[in-house]
C-alpha cells in the first residue's frame, strides 16, 4: 500500500500527512488470501479516516478524461442553454444546479459550485417512476452536446462495478461474506455528480468556500478529479485540514452516513470540503453509491463491542435521504 503526500492549505495552517492509496486490483483475485489482503487495506483506512485513494479499479484513463472535458463543455454553455436542463424541471432530481444553491456547511454562506446531476435513467412508465419512489425518474440531457449522453452512460457502468467490488472489499474487511452487501447493491440508486469549482473569490464572504464542510449521505464515494487541489479531509488527531491532492488516474474513495451508521462509527464518514484556491476552474465528478433505495440499515452486530448498543435506529436508504434532502434543499 502506497501513500500519496499532501501539501499543507495555503489558506490556513494545516498540517501535512498522508492519505492510503490502495491497489485495489488484488479484490479481483481467484486467492482469498490475496483478496483478504486487500480488504485488510480497506479495513484499516476505514477504521482511521474513511478516505482513501484506490488504482488498478480499471476504469479507462482515456474515459475518465472524456468525462472531465464534457463536464467543461457542459458548464461552458451560455447560462440559457443551461437552464434548458435545469434540476427545477426534473421530477428525480436530475439536471442542472447553478451556482450557490445549496448549503452544505450549517450557518456558511451557499457553496460557491455549479453542478450537473445525472442518475438511473428511468423512463416514465418504470414502475419505481409509476409508484413515486424517492429519485427515480429520467435523466435531462443537454440536446446540443452529441457525446455527453454515451460518456456518461459508459462511465456510470464503468464505476457500478467498481463500487460492487469496493462493497465486497468492505464486506470481507468486517469479516462478512464477500457477498453480504449484495441486496443492498441491488438496483442501487447511483448518483453522478459533475461539478465546477470557480477559483475562489478573493472578496469572499467569510466562510464563504466551493463546498462547505460536509459529510456524503450514502455508503461510497468514488471522487474523480482534475489536476487542480480543492478537496480537503479533516483529521482529528491533527485538529486540521490536510489536502486530497489529485493522483493521476486515481480515485478519492470515502464512505458517507450510510456506512458509518451499518458499522456505528467504526468505520468513519469523515468531514471534507473544497476550496478551490488553484487559480483555476476546477472540476471534479463525484460518484454516489447509495444502495437500493428500500434497504433498510441496521447496526451489524459484529461491529458492536461488547456491552455496546447501536448508537443508530433502523432507517430505509430511501428516508435517510429524504432527511438530508430537507436539511440542504428548499424542498
Amino acid at each position: 500500500m502506497a501513500h500519496a503526500q499532501l501539501a499543507p492549505s495555503p489558506l490556513e495552517a494545516s498540517q501535512a500527512t498522508t492519505l492510503p492509496v490502495i491497489d485495489i486490483s488484488g479484490l479481483r483475485s481467484a486467492s482469498l488470501i490475496e483478496r483478504t489482503r486487500v480488504s485488510q487495506q480497506i479495513g484499516q483506512a476505514c477504521r482511521d479516516k474513511g478516505f482513501f485513494y484506490v488504482i488498478g479499479h480499471g476504469v479507462p484513463a482515456a474515459l475518465q478524461q472524456q468525462v472531465i472535458d464534457q463536464a467543461a463543455t457542459l458548464f461552458a454553455l451560455p447560462s440559457e442553454e443551461k437552464r434548458k436542463v435545469d434540476k427545477s424541471l426534473s421530477m428525480a432530481n436530475r439536471g442542472y444546479e447553478p451556482l450557490r444553491n445549496q448549503v452544505l456547511e450549517a450557518g456558511a454562506p451557499p457553496d460557491v459550485k455549479e453542478g450537473f446531476y445525472i442518475g438511473q435513467d428511468k423512463p416514465l412508465d418504470h414502475p419505481d417512476v409509476l409508484a413515486g419512489k424517492f429519485n427515480q425518474g429520467p435523466n435531462l440531457w443537454p440536446a446540443d452536446l452529441p457525446e455527453f449522453r454515451q460518456t456518461m452512460e459508459a462511465y456510470q457502468r464503468e464505476l457500478e462495478s467498481v463500487a460492487r467490488l469496493l462493497m465486497q472489499g468492505v464486506a470481507l474487511s468486517l469479516g462478512l461474506p464477500e457477498q453480504h452487501f449484495a441486496a443492498f447493491c441491488e438496483d442501487a440508486m447511483t448518483t453522478l455528480r459533475l461539478l465546477h469549482y470557480p477559483p475562489q473569490p478573493t472578496t469572499a464572504a467569510p466562510g464563504e468556500k466551493g463546498c462547505g464542510a460536509h459529510t456524503d449521505w450514502g455508503g461510497l464515494t468514488l471522487l474523480l478529479q482534475d489536476e487542480n487541489a480543492g478537496l480537503q479531509v479533516w483529521d482529528q488527531e491533527r485538529n486540521g485540514w490536510i489536502w486530497a491532492t489529485p493522483v493521476p488516474e486515481a480515485y478519492v474513495v470515502n464512505l458517507g452516513d450510510l456506512i458509518a451508521r451499518w458499522t456505528n462509527d467504526l468505520y468513519k464518514s469523515t468531514l471534507h470540503r473544497v476550496v478551490n484556491v488553484s487559480g483555476n476552474e476546477r472540476y471534479s465528478v463525484p460518484y454516489f453509491y447509495s444502495g437500493n433505495i428500500a434497504h433498510e440499515i441496521a447496526c451489524i452486530q459484529a461491529c458492536l463491542a461488547p456491552g455496546e448498543s447501536p448508537k443508530y435506529p433502523v432507517i430505509s436508504v430511501e428516508d435517510h435521504y429524504k432527511n438530508m434532502f430537507r436539511k440542504t434543499y428548499s424542498m
